[in-house]
């Protein structure tokens, strides 16, 4: 693209830039403190799953009665 001026601070990839940031400073500053975070992501993403999975498997189980009752009508011909 002709006339497309770039300025040098905007050659840095935006990930890396990203990366490398929150490393510097504070809890992730360290290994053990990326090791305490990595396990706060997994716990918060168990107990997230433990609550989908509940709500998943009540909607499962009311599809199955749902549709064993209509089975059920068809097969006496009442539906």
């Amino acid at each position: 693209m002709p006339g497309l001026a770039v300025a040098p601070d905007m050659t840095t990839p935006f990930a890396e830039l990203a990366a490398s940031t929150p490393l510097q400073a504070g809890i992730l500053a360290s290994p053990t403190g990326q090791l305490l975070a990595a396990l706060v992501a997994a716990a918060i993403v168990i107990v997230l799953g433990k609550f989908v999975l509940k709500l998943a498997w009540r909607l499962v189980t009311i599809g199955i009665v749902v549709v064993a009752a209509a089975y059920l009508l068809t097969v006496l011909g009442i539906i």
